[in-house]
């Protein structure tokens, strides 16, 4: 990342993994089979479960890269701070690698946007000072997001994690993060999963002898993209981590990069209403 510090290059999404032992036994997993990047969130409502497989895991936290993310209704300077200190304890962790906004605020919504981000990032600031976050970074921003909130920032962000998939490719925000040295990282790179029945994928995933979820996450990788597979699936965990051993050819790189939109949330970080 653009402050120096390494990032494992595949993580774990938990986003809509049931609270509870589901989510407890997915990261269990995950630990066991390889996995060493843990994405989390407050608003996913399992963030101690979260805690608890990290845990139970065995593995010493200094080996484990851990993310959350503070909720749209957490925005702002005191609400940021106690936003945290939420997370950190149902995580059960005295610090956290990369702490995100989740959502911009918008203009939609918000009239003083700009000052509503600019608040929320001098929390997240000040949390990074402190030692009690590494790194600190955004999601669903978009180049004028970033635009507003870089010029009166004291950090650049680190990272920012947007919707990203075959088919769904964000070609201003991803230049721009590039341009800018911010890590770019793929939520729903496998499009919620209605990417596995593509059959262009399905295709290419067959002339590898791999499946459209290892094409989907090796092709982020490709783009130097950080993709956050999410399964509960013990066979599945495994198989989304076994990327390495392959290569997707060029001219098949070319054909999933001109895919039509498919798989998208259809969520605009300019008109969300939550």
């Amino acid at each position: 990342m653009n402050n120096g510090l390494e990032i494992p290059s595949v993580g774990l999404g938990t986003w809509q993994t049931p609270d509870g032992d589901t989510a407890i036994n997915a990261v269990k997993c995950a630990l066991s089979d390889g996995y060493r990047h843990i994405d989390a969130a407050a608003v996913y409502a399992n963030e101690e479960s979260v805690g608890r497989g990290i845990a139970e895991s065995g593995i010493p936290r200094s080996q484990i890269f851990v993310t959350s993310k503070v909720w749209n209704t957490n925005r702002g300077y005191d609400a940021t701070l106690r936003a945290f200190d939420k997370t950190s304890n149902d995580l059960g962790l005295d610090y956290l690698d990369l702490y995100l906004v989740h959502w911009p605020a918008s203009p939609n919504q918000f009239p003083n946007w700009k000052e509503i981000n600019r608040d929320t990032w001098r929390a997240m600031e000040r949390l990074h000072k402190e030692g009690r976050v590494k790194s600190i970074g955004v999601s669903n921003f978009m180049p004028h997001h970033l635009e507003a909130l870089i010029l009166k920032a004291e950090f650049m962000p680190a990272v920012d994690q947007i919707e990203y998939h075959p088919g769904f490719m964000q070609p201003e925000t991803v230049k721009y993060c590039k341009e800018h040295d911010i890590l770019v990282e793929a939520w729903s790179p496998l499009g919620t999963g209605r990417l596995l029945d593509n059959a262009t994928l399905q295709g290419i995933a067959e002339r590898n002898g791999k499946s459209v979820a290892q094409i989907c996450i090796r092709w982020c990788l490709q783009h130097h993209v950080l993709p956050l597979p999410k399964s509960i699936t013990p066979a599945r965990i495994l198989q989304n981590i076994e990327v390495y051993d392959f290569e997707i050819s060029p001219a098949d790189m070319a054909i999933i990069d001109a895919m039509p939109y498919c798989g998208g949330s259809g969520l605009d970080p300019d008109k969300i209403d939550f």
